[in-house]
């Protein structure tokens, strides 16, 4: 090992290596990423049939909605952007509320971006970066060491499929299903939100609050004269940017807490 490290040309890579042990081949991470996104595939296949019922009742076609997920890997993106397309919303206005709804995105992929071997090429940092999902992120981001792409591209192999295939089997189902059944598939989406937004809610109680001022400020917007001749994707921009950037104003995190 210690002849490996002097011929190394990065001592921090070389700090990793005797931590870690050897490092890994790119077929070897290739594989890990495949078998650690089978169950994520798995998750992504069952939630996506949910969205691909809101893809039909928008009028979107299986194939539709197939590319929608496989470009698109993300639920409440795509949901708000599914709404956006029912409201016959403009393509700028579908193109700024998705781009809020998956600003997170971000914050991971500059996560990662510092877990990156010093000189890897953009392009290996490009295809990182086009699918990012919390739990794609959450896998990649828990391995020691130098992120390895090729273990990202086995877990996207695996998961990504899963996510459109859903979506397209949903819109399919949707088609042919009665319409009781499909209503009550696209109650389905909703209890997924649900279970991401009460767990945090239970810890902080500043989210707690936040999420019932979020309902109560989006119901509002629908009635009140001036802000409901809005279209709904206008109104959802403007209430995520305000009460986001409200919430992070008056109670701003503390990063010795949050390391």
């Amino acid at each position: 090992m210690s002849s490996k490290c002097d011929k190394a040309a990065d001592a921090r890579e070389c700090v990793v290596r005797r931590k870690s042990g050897a490092a890994e081949t790119e077929r070897q991470a290739f594989g890990k990423g495949m078998r650690d996104g089978i169950p994520i595939g798995l998750g992504y296949l069952a939630v996506s049939f949910s969205l691909g019922i809101v893809a039909r009742n928008v009028g979107l076609t299986p194939f539709q909605a197939f590319l929608a997920s496989l470009l698109c890997n993300a639920s409440a993106g795509e949901y708000a952007g599914f709404t956006s397309i029912g409201a016959q919303a403009a393509y700028l206005e579908i193109a700024a509320v998705t781009l809020i709804a998956n600003a997170r995105y971000l914050l991971m992929s500059c996560a990662m971006s510092q877990r990156m071997r010093p000189g890897i090429s953009i392009w290996h940092r490009l295809f990182m970066a086009f699918d990012i999902t919390d739990e794609l992120f959450g896998i990649a981001i828990a391995r020691p060491g130098f992120l390895n792409p090729f273990y990202t591209y086995g877990a996207v192999l695996t998961a990504a499929p899963c996510w459109a295939f859903g979506t397209a089997l949903g819109t399919l189902a949707g088609s042919l299903l009665p319409a009781r059944l499909v209503s009550a598939f696209s109650v389905a989406l909703y209890g997924m939100f649900l279970a991401i937004i009460i767990p945090p809610g239970r810890k902080d109680k500043v989210v707690a609050v936040l999420v019932a001022l979020c309902f109560a400020a989006s119901f509002a917007a629908s009635k009140l004269p001036a802000i409901s001749g809005l279209s709904e994707g206008t109104r959802t921009i403007l209430l995520t940017v305000l009460l986001a950037g409200g919430a992070a104003a008056l109670f701003p995190r503390d990063p010795e807490e949050e390391t």
